[in-house]
């Protein structure tokens, strides 16, 4: 019996100690890395910060009893669509690079095109939006666009590195299309650790402003938000962006709860055209990182936007709520606060110079 329960134990050691050395799990940010990220004002003792005070449970809830309650507590029955959701395959490679286009990929995965610059947005184009497939399966029809099917791209822009934003088959696929990388601090350990090369990795801090080609501009901006793949949480930062091309203004906001930053953002780099921003996967325990479907009205104001693209949904069930709960809820609270929602379905385009826009109402078929 202690022979039995001594291979039991070694060989649990064993895989344990296999799973997590696995490469998905990237690496800790070191040398002139971390002398980097020791000298920006939001990193203090070894940890990155929000703007205010950001706890990871809201008040009344604990990560014990929200992971019991999350494993064992009632889930919507709709958590799932009960089918493939309705979605469409454009032909990326054949867009022309005169035309200037939004294209959500389902969660908080899309790619843009303007001024004949393109970008690549958070791609995760596994069938799990987690470190190993087991967890958050893509829903059926979610998971359209592979990496195969795009064309080489000019700027890949990584928000957080969460597994649902940062996927490293995803972008251990990409490197060969890929020519620059946009990422906040210390998330480029990962890139160098999944063979990218320095020269490639545009990593920097909240107010930073960069050149990119056709005198198009990106602004590193703050969200509310934390970091992590492994145990260690905030060893790397978070980010929103600011792009501003010859003809468009677009907030892209990343994960993040509301706070001051959004009316921050507003003041110093709006009005917007557009904002892309986090609607979905949310839950009362975890409003202070991931912005509730009440916060939408006041961020659209304090950004100052003309037209919102909501995204975070549609592709992995990350919470407890209906799979298409949070499009009824943002189209609902666009009819209300007399606020422009555009909602194109997975593949669909949207043409960024367009005055008028038009969409289904695809999540109710």
């Amino acid at each position: 019996m202690i022979y039995i329960l001594s291979s039991i134990v070694i060989l649990l050691l064993g895989a344990g100690f296999y799973i997590l050395n696995l490469k998905t799990f990237g690496a800790e940010p070191s040398g002139e890395r971390l002398e980097r990220m020791q000298q920006s004002i939001l990193y203090k003792k070894g940890t990155f910060y929000n703007i205010n005070h950001t706890p990871s449970f809201a008040e009344g809830y604990d990560g014990k009893s929200v992971m019991i309650d999350f494993i064992f507590g009632k889930k919507d029955p709709n958590l799932n669509p009960k089918d493939s959701i309705p979605h469409q395959k454009t032909d990326l490679k054949s867009i022309p690079k005169s035309e200037n286009v939004f294209i959500w990929l389902g969660h908080s995965s899309y790619y843009m095109q303007v001024d004949g610059v393109n970008f690549l947005i958070d791609p995760v184009f596994s069938e799990y939006g987690s470190p190993l497939p087991i967890f958050n399966k893509a829903f059926k029809g979610a998971n359209t666009y592979h990496v195969n099917d795009f064309p080489n791209i000019d700027y890949l822009i990584i928000t957080h590195d969460h597994y649902d934003h940062l996927d490293y088959e995803t972008v251990k696929e990409l490197r060969p299309k890929v020519e620059k990388v946009i990422l906040p601090l210390g998330v480029g350990a990962h890139f160098e650790f999944w063979d990218y090369k320095p020269v490639q990795l545009i990593e920097e801090e909240w107010e930073t402003e960069i050149e990119l080609k056709n005198q198009i501009k990106i602004t590193f901006t703050p969200a509310r938000h934390f970091s992590g793949r492994k145990f260690k949480r905030n060893n790397t930062l978070w980010t929103s962006y600011v792009l501003a091309t010859s003809h468009h203004k677009i907030f892209i906001g990343g994960d993040s709860g509301y706070d001051t930053h959004f009316k921050d953002i507003g003041t110093k780099y709006g009005p917007f055209d557009f904002a892309i921003l986090e609607n979905g996967q949310y839950n009362d325990a975890w409003k202070y990182i991931h912005a509730m479907p009440n916060d939408i009205p006041q961020i659209v104001k304090d950004l100052n936007v003309k037209y919102t693209i909501p995204v975070h949904s549609g592709k992995f069930a990350l919470a407890k709520h209906a799979w298409n709960e949070p499009l009824e809820k943002v189209t609902e609270n666009g009819l209300k606060n007399y606020f422009h929602v555009l909602t194109p379905m997975i593949g669909e385009k949207l043409n960024l110079n367009d005055s008028i826009f038009k969409f289904k109402e695809w999540w109710k078929e």
